[in-house]
Parts: structure tokens; sequence; C-alpha cells
């Protein structure tokens, strides 16, 4: 689904005008190591672009080689009507990992601004216990359904074989937005003895302020990274209804990154909505990062 430069600016530009009234926030440094220790989910992250023939052999290039010892043990996805994605069991951190395909900026397509998007309610039988106030954007909830039982399954076979006690769900772009879902579906969904950390990277608003709120509660161990005027996490607009739950780290330059705190309501200079107010002062290809030298989409599958 295409959409335009003015559709961006419409979708983000009114948050200006018209967002709820913001409170200070604090922001933190990130150390070195802090930052560093990112790389690995981003590498997953950036795997999750490539062919799903070279990722159930683990064979995709430096991303697979930054991590030795992952067992993909389920691929699926076309990269077209369905985004590619893989399930597998990290050794090193006695996890089980999901990560989905995003949607590469220079191509523009995706339910990202459909302009027949809508909110809507959670479906129950895949978010038990949701009421009809937690809303979504239509389009990710409809790709998230597509492969959400199939992953579920694949991800109960791997707890249950390994004894793991952690589900990591990570993803970039439209991805980001799956394991944004991923992360509330699998906290309803397994046994509350599991751990669920989900890892973001240049996601769109997902869902309501209640869906936030919703996210805040049920998965505290969740982090969305941006990089620098990425425009896409600004969108659809907050006036729209939408906003980002909590755990916003801001790249603000190489090297250079901070933590925000609060959900979507930053008032500080070095926090995504201050410093992409609207999409005339972003900029597309920090999308692709780099994340902290690691670049992210189809192009760096190698």
């Amino acid at each position: 689904m295409r959409f335009s430069s003015a559709l961006l600016y419409a979708l983000s530009a009114a948050t200006v005008a018209l967002a709820a009234p913001t409170t200070k926030r604090s922001v933190t440094a990130l150390s070195s190591s802090q930052l560093a220790s990112f790389a690995p989910f981003t590498q997953f992250a950036r795997a999750a672009y490539c062919d799903s023939s070279k990722v159930k052999n683990w064979q995709c290039g430096q991303a697979c080689d930054a991590l030795p010892g992952f067992q993909p043990t389920l691929t699926g996805g076309d990269g077209n009507a369905i985004q590619l994605f893989f399930v597998g069991y990290w050794p090193q951190q006695k996890s089980v990992v999901v990560a989905h395909e995003g949607t590469d900026p220079l191509q523009f397509e995706s339910d990202l601004t459909d302009v027949n998007f809508f909110l809507d309610a959670l479906d129950t039988s895949l978010f038990p216990g949701t009421t009809h106030a937690i809303q979504v954007h239509n389009g990710f909830a409809a790709e998230h359904a597509k492969t959400a039982n199939t992953i579920l399954t694949e991800v109960k076979r791997l707890l249950s074989q390994t004894g793991a006690k952690q589900v990591i769900t990570i993803g970039h772009s439209l991805g980001g937005a799956l394991a944004e879902l991923d992360s509330l579906f699998f906290t309803l969904q397994l046994p509350s003895d599991v751990h669920i950390k989900a890892v973001t990277y240049g996601t769109p608003r997902v869902g309501n302020p209640e869906f936030a709120a919703m996210i805040d509660s049920k998965v505290p161990d969740f982090v969305r990274i941006n990089n620098e005027k990425d425009l896409i996490p600004i969108v659809p607009g907050r006036f729209l209804g939408f906003q980002h739950p909590h755990g916003e780290i801001h790249i603000v330059s190489p090297g250079n990154a901070v933590s925000c705190s609060g959900d979507d309501d930053a008032d500080d200079s070095q926090c995504t909505i201050k410093t992409v107010p609207n999409i005339f002062v972003g900029n597309i290809l920090d999308h692709l990062g780099p994340y902290e030298g690691i670049s992210i989409g189809t192009i760096f599958c190698n």
C-alpha cells in the first residue's frame, strides 16, 4: 500500500498542534557498554530481512555470523503478502527468539499509512481478556494475525523442549510493530513464569493510549530504539488517537544515545517527538540506521 510524503505530513505534523499537553520527563544517557549490549538484537532484526532459505541454515551473511550458535527452527512468510519471520533457540541467552521482517522505506509499501486504516479492538481469541477500549492499527493487527498461531505453536514447543523461560520478540519498522503486538500476545498466551522481552527498531505507533498503557503494565521489559531523525516513529499521528508505550531509546548521534522515560509524551530536546516534530525535518534514510554501526534492511542482508 503506497503513501505519499503529503499524507505522511498530514499524519505527523498535526501532532504538534493537536497532541495532548506534554509533561516534563527525564532523559538518561546510555553508557557505551549499554549501547553496545543491543547489538545482538539489532543483528536479529537485520537477519529477519534475509531470505528464508538462508536463515533456516543460519547462513545469512554478517547478521548470522554475528550470532553463532543460534538455532532457527521455523521460518515463514514470503516477503510480500506475509512478512518474513523466523523462530529459534538462542543457547547463549537460554531464550526463544521471534523476529519479523519490516519494510524498506525506499520502497514505501506497507500497512503503515494506508488511507483506509483505523483503530480497532484486539481479537480476543489472540489477546484474551482485552476490552474494546484497547485498540490498534487494523492493518498491523491483520498482519500479525496471519502468523500468530503458527508462531505461538513453535514457541510453546521450544519452551517445552529447551526449558527456556524467556521469549524475545524483535523487529524493525513494520516488523517492530509486529514484535510489539507479539510482546502482549505472548504475555497473555504463555505461562506467567515465562519472561517476555521486546526490542524494536524504528517502530511506528501501533495503538491507542489504552494499548500503550497495557504494554507498560504487562511488558515492562520493552525497548523501542529510534535512530537520529527517523520519521517513521512519529506516524501515525497522536492526533489520530495513537500513542507509543514506554521504553524509548533515542540514538541522537553515533555513540550518543539517551533513554527517555514515560510514554509518547516527550518534551526533552533529545527525544524523538522533539527531534522530529514533522517529516520535513526527518530523514527517511535514518530509518535504515546505522544503529551503532549496524544497518537494517533487505539491501544489508549480506
